[in-house]
């Protein structure tokens, strides 16, 4: 689906924005307007113009909130926080280091700070301890009342983060009677910006610390745990249900069973060659060629470096190679969804494979193009998105929805 932009990173980048609008995450004004004073694949003016838009909205916000006024000031530092979320995005060549990565991330992690007090259902900033440290999170409740209710568990994937748990989940949830609980693991969010933490392949020595802080809480039904990988996060929940059996359903947006394979379909074979069998003085050049040329490309190879802690791109493919459910799929025991989009530009195929590996009660729904879903997440669809996933949810967990 081409949207606004004929460079696919752009077009979808773009597209994923403005699908948030559904709940408050951006308004369809400002993002053409933004999007128009963007030439095709220039990073530059795409970390320029969204940081524009996103400034001017957050300025609203906080004069909304001076005068008393909570719900504009709630709606426009929600869509300041993914305007600048989306400003940061291709800011990709060194950013451990780069004071713009810190800039926009901070300031997209702090209007939505400022936004979650002035939300209708109760938000609350949670430390969830993890190997001394901590991780960062939100607890979103359906209400204040002592009711113990099901609670999705949000796990993020290559490039999200916990505030935008709001537009692809939460808000949806809170609307059906489920709490959400997310969270930035390693190489996510504020955990690789503020703690340095990369992605770790045994990412049950993730989630099993979150489900412990989730069970200490008595408004979360400790047998009505939903784990919900979104992207990446398809894969890394997956991994993580098959190690930790609370879990009551399990929910993959979209499915992935292996990330190492999902590189090489889009690679030919004798790149691929190279890069596994270590000849980087030969793929390194290729690469860097592809590089040039490709805005998703670009992106995505300095991402995982700086998200896996690699030493180039070629470490980067290669520390990969392990992150796949071989072996381990099919000790997943509860019942999961797989989503699929129609043109997945990342993962196609991949939720298949999951599904033929999977021996527990499972169901694959692809969302398709002509219904405006098929981009990879459904980007541009949330509420077919939403609509699909939830009422699966209610079978899954008690036969019914739960109520609101």
């Amino acid at each position: 689906m081409k949207f606004l932009f004929d460079d696919e990173s752009f077009s979808y980048e773009t597209l994923r924005s403005a699908g948030f609008a559904l709940d408050g995450g951006a308004d369809l004004g400002e993002v053409l307007s933004t999007a128009a004073r963007i030439g095709e694949g220039d990073e530059d003016a795409w970390l320029r113009e969204w940081r524009a838009t996103a400034d001017r909205v957050h300025t609203i916000g906080r004069r909304a909130l001076e005068a008393g006024d909570r719900i504009t000031a709630r709606e426009a530092l929600l869509r300041a926080s993914n305007y600048y979320r989306t400003a940061e995005f291709y800011r990709r060549d060194d950013p451990a280091h780069d004071p713009e990565v810190a800039l926009l991330s901070g300031a997209s992690r702090q209007a939505f700070a400022d936004a979650a007090p002035l939300m209708d259902h109760p938000v609350q900033a949670v430390e969830i301890p993890y190997e001394g440290t901590v991780l960062p999170g939100y607890l979103f409740l359906v209400d204040d009342a002592p009711v113990a209710r099901p609670t999705i568990i949000f796990n993020s994937g290559f490039d999200s983060t916990l505030e935008e748990s709001y537009f692809v989940i939460a808000a949806a949830a809170l609307r059906r009677g489920y709490n959400v609980l997310a969270f930035d693991g390693p190489g996510q969010g504020a955990a690789l910006r503020r703690q340095k933490l990369v992605f770790r392949l045994d990412w049950e020595a993730v989630v099993t610390p979150v489900i412990d802080y989730a069970l200490t809480h008595p408004q979360i039904a400790p047998d009505q745990l939903v784990l919900f990988g979104y992207s990446l996060g398809g894969y890394l929940a997956a991994r993580a249900a098959a190690h930790d059996h609370r879990i009551a359903a399990l929910v993959l947006d979209d499915g992935l069973y292996s990330y190492h394979d999902a590189h090489r379909a889009i690679m030919p074979p004798f790149l691929w060659d190279w890069l596994t069998s270590g000849r980087d003085d030969l793929a390194g050049p290729v690469l860097e060629l592809i590089m040039q040329t490709s805005t998703q490309v670009r992106w995505a190879l300095r991402n995982g470096v700086w998200t896996f802690g690699a030493t180039s791109v070629c470490d980067y493919i290669r520390r990969t190679a392990d992150y796949t459910l071989d072996g381990i799929a099919h000790l997943v025991e509860c019942p999961t969804l797989i989503l699929d989009a129609e043109n997945d530009q990342f993962f196609r195929g991949q939720p298949q494979r999951l599904q033929a590996a999977l021996t527990c009660p499972h169901t694959l729904v692809t969302l398709r193009e002509d219904e405006g879903a098929g981009e990879h997440c459904h980007a541009g669809a949330m509420a077919r998105f939403h609509q699909v996933t939830f009422e699966w949810l209610g079978t899954a967990l008690t036969g019914s929805s739960p109520a609101a």
